[in-house]
């Protein structure tokens, strides 16, 4: 079950890629939604940043998302050797009867190894991963 930023005891938050789309869209919730974690608890995975990249249209779009995450983002997570296990796992636990994705799979076993909370707006994508920190968005 999903809680508020205020409930979550955790060394930081993954935010998923849906929030920085939001974000990047003008959605005041979203800006107000990142603004509410302090800078040195965000993180993203790689992974994020990859997809974010595939919906730039020019490379302007790319230099202003590099500068976004450079300014507003503590940590970017890359997926280990241990996490990548943990993603194998959660794939042949939930991929079939819940329709987990490699890539939401990977964002989940990271915010697991890391002990962060993930906050994203595609909760159906996360509610099946057992011990998951996660918190909800809105947009």
């Amino acid at each position: 079950m999903a809680q508020k930023y205020s409930e979550i005891e955790a060394p930081g938050v993954i935010f998923d890629t849906d929030i920085l789309i939001w974000y990047f869209r003008g959605n005041e919730r979203a800006g107000s939604f990142l603004a509410r974690v302090p800078h040195r608890e965000r993180a993203i995975s790689s992974l994020t940043i990859m997809e974010l990249i595939q919906g730039c249209r020019n490379k302007q779009e790319i230099r202003n998302l590099k500068y976004f995450i450079r300014e507003n983002v503590a940590r970017t997570l890359y997926p280990s050797e241990s996490c990548c296990h943990r993603a194998i796992s959660l794939l042949e636990q939930h991929s079939s009867s819940h329709g987990l994705r490699i890539v939401d799979s990977l964002i989940a076993a990271s915010a697991l190894e890391e002990g962060y909370s993930l906050a994203s707006g595609n909760l159906k994508h996360y509610n099946i991963v057992s011990g998951l920190k996660l918190i909800s968005f809105k947009p």
